[in-house]
């Protein structure tokens, strides 16, 4: 399961990466007072999307295995919790990321479910019997 969760917010991070530096304004290093907006929702500049596509990366590579999956959604949760608080008290990141508005949910909905499922996880089971056990 979370090697799922990984490989999905992988693939999400990196497509929202993508769509971030294709945006009108998405290449720019604004944080304050206008970055540019994703889908009119969530302000983002050239840092968020650099930082979006690594985080992709990471989510890809780590699904590749249970630990690294594991690891990723904890690390990735906490991180993503913390964002989510820093935006209601740091709003532009120092003037270096935009994280406010729609971003502080956002964060704090990918915080809870990466973390949920980093910490809740446990390493699936064969699904065949070991040797000499009679079904």
């Amino acid at each position: 399961m979370v090697r799922r969760v990984a490989m999905v917010f992988g693939i999400v991070f990196l497509l929202v990466g993508i769509l971030g530096l294709v945006s009108p304004g998405g290449m720019s290093m604004a944080a304050d007072p206008t970055p540019a907006m994703i889908l009119g929702l969530f302000p983002v500049n050239l840092l968020h999307n650099i930082f979006h596509l690594a985080f992709g990366v990471w989510g890809l590579v780590a699904a590749r295995s249970f630990a690294g999956a594991k690891m990723y959604a904890q690390v990735g949760g906490v991180v993503y919790i913390v964002l989510a608080i820093c935006g209601l008290v740091f709003p532009t990141t120092f003037g270096l990321l935009p994280n406010h508005g729609n971003d502080v949910w956002l964060h704090a909905v990918i915080g809870v479910v990466l973390a949920g499922a980093g910490f809740a996880a446990k390493e699936e089971m064969s699904a065949t019997a070991p040797a000499g056990m009679k079904m």
